[in-house]
């Protein structure tokens, strides 16, 4: 009997010791590993702009710009005489001081009329006896659409697809008999003679400008489409397939930029003038991804078909 009460107090001991066990032992935690979220491609600046003094002592070319919510404004100029580089900065600095005034997002053409009226009047003011003027390119690009306006023979143009389309004629002489050609004021001979004079004749800082080559309708654009604008010593100096090359590759637009001035630099070209370019590109890694995924082409924008054929039927004067 003795030995039995032992064996029941040891079972009666072991049964506590089981429970106190089971009561302080620590809960099993589970661990949750949070996924992280991959992490959102940060913003990326959309402008790029470079430029190079060329063969010249002074650097009289001048960039500007502004970004809005749903694009922005890019400038540039191309200073003329003994004080262009004051007429250029004065033409920039002008149109930028409007950019907001005049609500140029919602009336795109008033603005490009006002502030190139308004710069040609600032540098008439500032710079007497016709000491500077300046050629004046402006693009603003809202809500995927591209509006522009230009005044010389700076360069507008769009990249699409590996092409890149002028959008602009320019205003040199060369341009003016082409037209009136057309309009059926001059023969085709004196066109003809006329067809290598790329004297200027119009520009931003003279008495009497009025003369503007607008855009006759915005341009849509679509992802990877890249807005360019040039000086000529950018268009006269650098063989145009190369400045596409540039523009194809997938860099900053700021690289893109410098890659097409670095061709200018590395030109042998003769008397390089001033080179300058702004750019602004329509980068959508979304759409990219989609795009490349899915390997359909993009639907062409009519207003540029319309370009590209002007461009095509004059050649052919």
């Amino acid at each position: 009997m003795a030995a039995m009460g032992m064996y029941s107090l040891l079972g009666i001991g072991a049964l506590i010791v089981v429970l106190l066990i089971l009561r302080f032992w620590p809960e099993k935690q589970v661990v949750t590993e949070a996924v992280s979220e991959p992490e959102s491609e940060p913003p990326r600046n959309p402008i790029g702009t470079a430029a190079t003094i060329g063969q010249r002592q002074l650097q009289q070319d001048l960039t500007g710009s502004a970004l809005g919510d749903d694009g922005g404004l890019l400038l540039l100029a191309d200073g003329r005489g003994q004080a262009g580089k004051i007429a250029a900065k004065l033409a920039v600095d002008t149109c930028l001081d409007l950019y907001q005034e005049c609500q140029a997002m919602e009336k795109p053409k008033y603005y490009f009329r006002k502030a190139f009226q308004a710069a040609n009047h600032t540098i008439l003011s500032v710079l007497d006896d016709g000491r500077g003027s300046t050629c004046l390119a402006a693009a603003i690009i809202e809500r995927s659409r591209l509006y522009y306006a230009l005044v010389g023979n700076s360069r507008i143009a769009l990249f699409r697809e590996g092409d890149l389309v002028p959008v602009t004629e320019g205003q040199t002489i060369d341009i003016l008999a082409q037209h009136r050609y057309q309009q059926g004021r001059i023969s085709k001979e004196q066109a003809l003679k006329l067809l290598h004079e790329r004297r200027l004749y119009n520009f931003v800082g003279q008495d009497g400008f009025h003369d503007i080559e607008f855009f006759s309708e915005p341009i849509e654009l679509q992802p990877g489409d890249v807005v360019v604008i040039m000086s000529d010593g950018v268009t006269e100096t650098a063989p145009w397939r190369k400045i596409e090359d540039c523009l194809c590759l997938d860099v900053t637009p700021q690289e893109k930029a410098q890659r097409i001035i670095a061709l200018v630099e590395a030109s042998k070209h003769e008397d390089k003038d001033n080179a300058s370019v702004i750019l602004y590109d329509i980068y959508d890694p979304v759409a990219k991804a989609a795009e490349k995924k899915k390997g359909n082409k993009k639907k062409g924008s009519m207003n540029l078909e319309k370009i590209k054929q002007r461009l095509s039927d004059r050649l052919c004067v």
